[in-house]
């Protein structure tokens, strides 16, 4: 009775997205046809827009400081959208096992890739800030959830109407209780990233987020289906390392001051200056004596 009606359910999405209805192997279901072909055409122009905006950015932009009260805010709602979140989720997953659908979960290969990743960012940032402790950790800790956030967000407007399966008896309606705290979560990390002296808006980060989204555009083009074949994984990895890449760009460490120089004494003039004022008398007295 499980299999039979997941296949319904399976069958039912793929008539409605225009699939073929086969037995998938990862928890979204590709695109075929046509609708990769927009897919494609739309990750093309996001990332046109993205490269025109880093061509028309001619210095890198800063954030004004925020107030004590917006970074409360903003964390706050960031914590309030991950208890949300992670709420979405478990009812996600009890409404599936309620119908019956839940399997066991895909082979993830691209974990890892994350782990290794935000590791990396955040020690760079770490070891490389000239500020204070404080700054220091949390500008390394926001600077690296924002790598994986950056890729998350397109990839998650890209396949959050086609995960697999769909739960019945309304899939959009647990689709919107995963993804819309998932999704709030996600920009208000990007959000608190203004909260940091460290970060900068430049030509660059605006060219490799282009990058970024001509792979997923060559991604589409192949489907944009789960990373189990070489070529999803391929891209899949490249496109997360250019999301972290891009999150590196946004970081500036701050410029240490140069110590003013050391004024010269071993000149007779300073000298005579110098031992006069030890001595209470004017530099024209002591030279005049």
């Amino acid at each position: 009775m499980a299999t039979s009606q997941e296949h319904i359910y399976a069958a039912a999405l793929e008539s409605r997205l225009g699939v073929a209805a086969t037995t998938h192997y990862g928890t979204w279901i590709s695109y075929t046809g046509t609708a990769r072909i927009v897919l494609a055409v739309i990750l093309i122009a996001a990332a046109g827009g993205a490269a025109l905006l880093g061509s028309r950015l001619p210095l890198p932009v800063s954030f004004k400081p925020r107030s004590k009260r917006v970074v409360i805010a903003l964390g706050a709602t960031w914590l309030l959208a991950t208890v949300a979140f992670l709420a979405g989720a478990t009812g996600y997953v009890v409404q599936l096992q309620h119908e019956h659908l839940a399997q066991a979960a895909p082979a993830d290969p691209i974990t890892p890739v994350t782990v290794v990743g935000v590791g990396v960012v955040f020690m760079i940032v770490a070891i490389s800030s000239a500020r204070g402790w404080r700054t220091t950790l949390r500008s390394a800790a926001i600077i690296a959830a924002a790598g994986p956030v950056i890729f998350e967000l397109p990839f998650d407007l890209v396949i959050m109407a086609r995960t697999y399966p769909a739960v019945p008896p309304d899939p959009a309606l647990y689709r919107a209780l995963f993804f819309a705290p998932f999704l709030l979560v996600q920009v208000t990390v990007l959000a608190l990233l203004t909260c940091s002296p460290q970060v900068r808006l430049s030509r660059a980060t605006c060219y490799l987020v282009a990058v970024m989204l001509t792979i997923f555009a060559i991604w589409g083009l192949l489907g944009f289906g789960y990373p189990a074949t070489p070529a999803p994984f391929a891209l899949n990895v490249l496109s997360k390392i250019v999301a972290f890449v891009v999150a590196l760009s946004l970081y500036v460490p701050a410029r240490t001051r140069r110590p003013s120089p050391v004024p010269d004494h071993d000149q007779p003039g300073e000298r005579s200056i110098e031992y006069a004022g030890l001595f209470g008398q004017d530099a024209t007295g002591a030279a005049s004596r």
